[in-house]
């Protein structure tokens, strides 16, 4: 069963993961975006950490929807409304229970992941984030790690793609060939999810 300290173990090895990567993402979103996604979510997790610190939630649905609120004050762009929008949603699926299973963990993320998609008006191969959380999401009825390899896959997939969404989506053919930053982004945090139930990571808290 996953308690209140698993979920926030989850966004904490996420912050960490974000600040390892803040300037690859960056480098990601550079040709296609405005710079500023790796800064951005950088920013955000890491209010997201220090709240859960100073003043950790009793249940997991509480440490989502908390830590969306905060992504949604204090990361800007499209980012903020989307993230906010997919933890938000996550958490008040699961409710007010103390634990959760990974069953209940998989269906309340995939309302979490609708909810995005219906912010975003996104799907599938339209070269955002979508394309790694909805496999990411599928598998991970299976496991943990397979959600990682899933969301992986799923976020190099995309660099072939013509962006159809977002700021990418003005550059037409021009946005061929380059790796989609907010997939990239959500691989990092379904990663940063395995990573929390494997243990690994836990040093990074």
């Amino acid at each position: 069963m996953l308690d209140a300290d698993f979920f926030r173990r989850w966004m904490t090895v996420t912050a960490a993961s974000v600040d390892r990567e803040a300037d690859r993402l960056t480098a990601l979103d550079s040709p296609i975006g405005d710079a500023d996604h790796g800064s951005n979510l950088q920013r955000g997790f890491t209010a997201v950490r220090a709240a859960l610190e100073k003043e950790p939630p009793a249940t997991p649905g509480a440490v989502l929807v908390q830590s969306g609120r905060l992504l949604v004050s204090t990361v800007g762009g499209a980012s903020g409304p989307l993230y906010g929008t997919l933890l938000r949603r996550t958490g008040k699926a699961l409710g007010e229970a103390t634990e959760v299973d990974e069953r209940q963990l998989a269906e309340a993320l995939r309302a979490g992941v609708d909810a995005v998609m219906q912010l975003g008006g996104a799907a599938a191969g339209d070269k955002t984030m979508i394309d790694a959380l909805l496999p990411a999401v599928d598998a991970l009825g299976d496991s943990f790690a397979a959600a990682r390899s899933a969301a992986e896959e799923g976020a190099v997939a995309t660099t072939p793609l013509r962006a159809r969404k977002g700021r990418a989506s003005y550059l037409g053919e021009r946005s061929i060939g380059h790796q989609d930053p907010g997939a990239t982004s959500a691989a990092l945090l379904i990663a940063a999810l395995a990573d929390a139930a494997s243990g690994a990571g836990a040093g990074d808290e």
